[in-house]
């Protein structure tokens, strides 16, 4: 994991189940959401801008 994600705060959605399902974990920082596979938190995460984040849930829950 890269240096600038030590100290998030890290959480899964509240919709996700306890089977250990393929599933993301967020954590939200001052200018973006970052973004990790949940299975493998040693594997790099992403981070979305806080703007394009909120494009992507919006486009998600319309669906």
């Amino acid at each position: 994991m890269s240096s600038g994600t030590t100290g998030l705060a890290w959480f899964k959605s509240s919709y996700s189940g306890t089977q250990g399902d393929d599933c993301v974990e967020i954590a939200i920082a001052e200018h973006a959401v970052h973004v990790r596979d949940s299975k493998d938190v040693t594997r790099p995460a992403f981070a979305v801008g806080r703007d394009g984040w909120r494009q992507f849930v919006r486009f998600a829950s319309e669906r």
